[in-house]
């Protein structure tokens, strides 16, 4: 049983298939469900042809009835946790754990995937499927705690070759974790208990929050000292020790960055009631990478002796990160709005993201060199590998290159 079939629950439940277990894929979504059924993919690391598969296997059985959540050994479950007004959101959680509760039996094992602070397993989510089951955890079944580490269209580390830190409540549940993940994944890393396990994912995210804020912020400081932050960037990274390669960008997206580390800022200022500065301080520069970049695009009009306003301006790119349809929490998004509110008329370019998730009020063209060149300028805001970089240089009047991709040349700026 994989409970949310999205970018984390679907591969795991493709990997369990492939293995030889029979999956039921839970979602509440009933349009993902059917597009499953269809043998129809919306997660771009899962091809059709390889749910098709699945399904043809007769092994892979997804379903939005929590009726279908029965008779099973392993349950992964791996649902959304976002921020609510600044505050961890874990009612996907909780509606999990009394989805899954009725069903459990005793000897089943239980796995959080989601992303959360220390202590929710063993503080939330295992009382839960013990309140609605009757039965005791660590003693009737087993329960533990395993954080995603997918990094959507990485063509290298994936679910199998990218070792897996697991967890259990304790010796027993550990073991039981360890060796599911260990016929699904080429390395399984373990580690004393879920309180570990739920801080090992925080830790990762927020050491890349904290490290892209550190270049966000002096590609700024960079610009207006007339420095080449991208030239020094290049120069430390050769040392071979003791440095970490970051660049800057127009902003972060994704559930990862924007939202992981603030889980742990709110369970330090929660229960030991002190401010976890660097997160803090993280977001507030990465929060207003967008900002600057509308800044440093009206600047490239006033240079021009343009104003902003009745101005095409085409943003390429609309996804969080390249060669990926998700445009969750995507600094395009606001950079599109803030244009808007500017009086820009903005037009966007993003053949990954869909349609319907395009920023409100803009218009979706396609990269040519008619379009290039009828536009007032251009914010190159996510680099896909699919996207003609020398056509944009070689046609649009100017272009702000917010991720250092472009060839260079007069009509090139450069975040």
């Amino acid at each position: 049983m994989v409970v949310g079939q999205g970018y984390v629950g679907l591969p795991v439940a493709m990997r369990a298939i492939e293995v030889g277990f029979e999956v039921t894929g839970f979602d509440v979504s009933d349009d993902r469900i059917d597009s499953l059924a269809a043998g129809s993919s919306y997660v771009e690391d899962i091809a059709d042809a390889e749910l098709q598969a699945a399904l043809a296997s007769g092994r892979y059985h997804p379903t939005a009835n929590s009726r279908d959540c029965k008779d099973f050994d392993f349950a992964v479950v791996s649902v959304p946790t976002p921020l609510t007004e600044g505050d961890p959101d874990l009612s996907y959680v909780e509606n999990a754990a009394r989805s899954l509760a009725p069903h459990l039996r005793p000897g089943a094992t239980v796995i959080l995937e989601s992303t959360t602070y220390p202590g929710t397993t063993e503080e939330l989510f295992g009382p839960l499927l013990a309140e609605g089951s009757g039965l005791r955890v660590g003693v009737d079944f087993h329960l533990g705690y395993s954080p995603e580490r997918i990094d959507p269209g990485n063509q290298t580390y994936d679910l199998v070759t990218t070792p897996k830190v697991v967890s259990g409540v304790d010796e027993a549940s550990l073991e039981r974790v360890q060796w599911f993940f260990d016929q699904l994944c080429d390395e399984t890393v373990a580690v004393p208990s879920p309180r570990e396990a739920e801080l090992t994912k925080l830790l990762e995210n927020t050491f890349r929050h904290v490290n892209i804020a550190l270049v966000n912020e002096l590609a700024m400081f960079a610009h207006d000292l007339g420095i080449d932050i991208w030239a020094a960037i290049d120069a430390a990274s050769t040392k071979p020790f003791g440095y970490m390669r970051f660049t800057p960008g127009p902003g972060v997206g994704g559930h990862c960055l924007p939202i992981d580390p603030s889980y742990l800022s709110w369970q330090v200022k929660r229960s030991l009631g002190t401010s976890f500065r660097f997160v803090e301080l993280a977001n507030d520069v990465n929060d207003h990478m967008p900002d600057y970049v509308v800044r440093r695009v009206q600047s490239a009009f006033n240079d021009r002796s343009l104003p902003v306003r009745g101005q095409k301006v085409l943003l390429i790119g609309l996804a969080y990160k390249r060669n990926t349809g998700d445009a969750r929490e995507s600094p395009s998004m606001m950079i599109a709005q803030q244009l808007q509110e500017l009086g820009a008329d903005v037009l966007v370019h993003d053949d990954h993201v869909r349609p319907e998730q395009h920023p409100v009020n803009t218009t979706a063209v396609k990269l040519t060199p008619e379009t290039l060149a009828s536009v007032d300028g251009v914010v190159f805001l996510v680099d896909h590998d699919d996207i003609d970089r020398g056509q944009i240089t070689a046609h649009a009047p100017w272009v702000l290159d917010c991720r250092n991709r472009l060839p260079t040349g007069d009509s090139v700026i450069r975040l």
